[in-house]
């Protein structure tokens, strides 16, 4: 086997593979001479994400939680007839997903899709933020570039995974790139972590057991690439941590007793860990607000705090006000789901289990210090591969 002596940079985004758990488990000790913990940003991957490929906060990509107060655009407004669905069977997952398969169809959306536990009475009102895929060309909602972006009109080869397909179908299409040998460049997509945190809590032996095949699966990788290559760098990334569930909030139920009217007098979005209000009276919001500052579980994030997150969007298109729960209190229901879980993410990112993790076979200089700092590490080893 002849080796290629040209350099090769992996990327591998691990979703959920946070710095608390890098820190209990040995991970490729051998190889990996740089492991620190690495800042999140505010919110789920659907902000994260889009960090990470542009460099941006989200206040400069656009991108936040998947669903915004927006009736006059919104898409949604077949999907009134589908109230009439008896509760029993809308409520089940399977049954959702379905549904989010023939909505995502029937409006073309490339992105991903999933209306969750969204009410059926009011999908109308909102419109969904991720209709494109992130990384294709035009994927970001502002339309700021992305590193592919980059990489496309530089003519450098890359490897980029099918963030839709299973983690072992993409190792085998990174291996086969790497066996041609011409890329420079590769962004491996592994998320079935996310899945097992957030069914059985970071403490589980799946957790343990899913570390070890990936340790297994990573080094196979790396040292298939070591024979085609010189130098191989690999960077091991997150884009947020797991915190395990201690409480449960229903804030819903303490909102609707207030007897305002959804969609007239204010509107809401229910996330798992965040509620975002929209206010259309000053009633409304005297009333919403001194419910959550009455609520010891949670508490309202201040325009100074949004702002240090990236996320004080001027047009406040995701919520004028945003409620945070605390560490561990899961709201239950949302607009996410009405089953208990035990671990969730989307906290405030300073939390320790909220942290992200950079691994590397190589010490980073600048080392990067949050997701945003991604961006610049990814394109200074494009920008000297050779």
């Amino acid at each position: 086997m002849t080796k290629n002596m040209k350099k090769v940079s992996l990327f591998v985004f691990m979703d959920a593979f946070g710095w608390e758990l890098l820190k209990r488990h040995p991970f490729l000790d051998d190889l990996l001479v740089t492991k620190v913990p690495l800042g999140t940003i505010f919110g789920y991957s659907s902000t994260c994400d889009p960090t990470i490929i542009t460099g941006k906060v989200p206040r400069d990509h656009g991108h936040f939680s998947f669903f915004v107060f927006n009736p006059a655009e919104s898409p949604f407004g077949i999907c009134r007839y589908l109230a009439v669905l008896p509760k029993f069977l809308t409520r089940r997952g399977r049954v959702r997903r379905v549904l989010s398969r023939v909505i995502q169809r029937y409006y073309g959306y490339t992105g991903y899709f999933q209306i969750y536990n969204m009410p059926f009475r009011y999908l109308p009102l909102f419109d969904y933020s991720e209709k494109r895929d992130l990384y294709q060309p035009g994927g970001i909602n502002s339309g700021v570039p992305t590193i592919f972006d980059h990489l496309r009109d530089q003519g450098i080869p890359f490897y980029l995974s099918d963030w839709r397909i299973k983690e072992e179908d993409n190792l085998k299409s990174l291996e086969s790139a790497l066996e041609e040998g011409e890329i420079v460049f590769a962004y491996l997509y592994m998320a079935a972590m996310d899945a097992i945190l957030h069914a059985h809590g970071t403490k589980s032996p799946l957790v343990t057991d899913k570390i070890k095949w990936y340790e297994n699966k990573l080094r196979s990788v790396i040292t298939l690439a070591q024979k085609k290559y010189d130098p191989v760098h690999v960077y091991l990334f997150t884009d947020h941590g797991m915190t395990d569930i201690t409480d449960e909030c229903d804030l819903i139920k303490q909102i609707d007793r207030l007897g305002l009217r959804f969609g007239i007098d204010y509107a809401a979005m229910y996330d798992s860990t965040m509620a975002r209000f929209w206010f259309h009276s000053n009633s409304a919001r005297e009333k919403i607000i001194e419910v959550l500052e009455k609520e010891p579980q949670g508490q309202i994030l201040s325009e100074e705090r949004l702002r240090e997150y990236g996320c004080d969007f001027p047009d406040n298109k995701y919520g004028d006000l945003f409620f945070l729960m605390n560490p561990g209190v899961l709201m239950l229901p949302s607009f996410m789901g009405e089953t208990s879980l035990a671990g969730m993410h989307g906290y405030a990112p300073e939390h320790k289990d909220s942290l992200a993790m950079l691994a590397s076979n190589v010490v980073p200089d600048p080392m990067p210090q949050r997701l945003d700092d991604l961006y610049d590490l990814m394109l200074g080893e494009v920008s000297d591969s050779g």
